[in-house]
């Protein structure tokens, strides 16, 4: 990537295979590489973590996954879950998975979690937050959710919906759209903030 001259960061490697993510940081100007974790990171957790817990173990498994194979620079990992009336909907699995999991958000608030984690490469200094953001889904027909599962913008995506997609039928109600997308910019600024201030 062209590296943003305002920028004032170090330049960053983003622990994530997320074509949505890379396009958020590409966006917002910042200097980085792509080298994304190895699946092993992801796993081996408890079960009975929090929302916040689950996103924030997670992105620190990534970063810890990746730092020991770079040389310098700022690891930035994320992971980001939706939870609605105390249940965490990842990645639908597959079209049956998806179509359960709009059924549970159409009509709720729920809410979009992601734990960043940036890390120094070559040091243990490192630091997580989580973001949250409140978002409301209308309700559905049977129709639209069919014809939404047919367009196939469900695949890969936490709780099944994209709100970079443009749907009408999500609000944010509170908090960060960009971490909705995947990647909270606002917590990235101002904890890479915090990094230089150190």
């Amino acid at each position: 990537m062209s590296r943003d001259v305002n920028s004032p960061y170090p330049s960053l490697i983003l622990a994530s295979q997320s074509p949505r993510r890379r396009q958020l940081l590409a966006d917002a100007g910042y200097d980085f590489i792509v080298t994304p974790p190895s699946e092993s990171a992801e796993s081996g957790l408890r079960g009975d973590e929090s929302p916040e817990e689950m996103v924030s173990e997670l992105a620190r498994r990534k970063a810890f996954d990746v730092v020991g194979r770079v040389g310098h620079g700022i690891v930035v990992s994320c992971d980001t879950v939706a939870e609605c009336g105390g249940r965490i909907l990842g990645k639908p699995s597959d079209r049956e998975h998806a179509r359960r999991m709009l059924h549970w958000l159409e009509g709720n608030e729920h809410r979009v979690l992601s734990g960043l984690c940036l890390w120094r490469a070559g040091t243990s200094r490192y630091a997580v937050a989580v973001s949250v953001t409140r978002l409301v889904m209308e309700s559905l027909t049977d129709s639209r959710i069919e014809d939404y599962l047919a367009s196939g913008q469900w695949r890969g995506k936490a709780g099944a919906f994209g709100y970079q997609d443009g749907h009408d039928w999500l609000r944010v109600l509170e908090g960060s759209e960009s971490n909705v997308v995947g990647l909270p910019l606002e917590l990235l600024r101002e904890m890479l903030g915090m990094f230089d201030r150190e």
